[in-house]
């Protein structure tokens, strides 16, 4: 799956030109090889694969695999087809991809019971509200909207019984604002 994906977001981003007509239609309208080139999709899948998986074990293999696929087919695409090599964003998804277990573990634990499982989905939903909206001290705004969809899915997938989801997103926003703060550069 995750080289199937890697390789229609490069061939999006590549060829927006020449795509069939139904398709720079859709591109057109949801922008999709700029979001499909963005954080939030892949950061959304690889939650949805460990929170799914059996095991934390199984949660880092599945999400590791998912990330190995799509950026290699991604990077193998820009280098062989679209004749070019963007080798400092490689590097930068290759150490995802390598930190991609971990992460997976964290989040396999997030949909668990209890204060540290509601503490990782705090901090998950935040990562999510950092990349639907732009915002700081007198304004916020939606970055872009299917990152907003992107968000609403992660909370769904993260759902929680009602006290606990509403102790979450303010958790969440808490965190997002402290993550925005604190991080001097944008990595959303």
């Amino acid at each position: 799956m995750g080289i199937c994906l890697g390789t229609f977001s490069k061939y999006l981003d590549y060829r927006q030109a020449e795509l069939p007509y139904v398709l720079q239609i859709i591109d057109r309208t949801l922008n999709l090889h700029n979001f499909l080139g963005s954080f939030a999709p892949w950061m959304l899948i690889a939650v949805c694969i460990a929170v799914y998986s059996r095991t934390p074990v199984a949660a880092a293999i599945h999400v590791f695999l998912f990330f190995a696929g799509m950026v290699s087919s991604y990077y193998l695409y820009c280098n062989f087809v679209a004749g070019f090599f963007p080798k400092s964003y490689a590097m930068i998804w290759a150490g995802l991809t390598i930190l991609s277990p971990f992460l997976a573990c964290i989040c396999w634990y997030a949909k668990g019971k209890g204060t540290i499982a509601l503490l990782l989905s705090a901090g998950i939903v935040s990562a999510f509200i950092n990349t639907a909206f732009a915002y700081g001290m007198f304004y916020i705004s939606v970055s872009s909207w299917l990152n907003v969809i992107v968000l609403l899915i992660g909370v769904l997938v993260l759902r929680k019984p009602a006290k606990e989801m509403l102790t979450m997103i303010g958790a969440g926003i808490i965190l997002a604002v402290i993550l925005e703060t604190l991080i001097p550069f944008y990595i959303w």
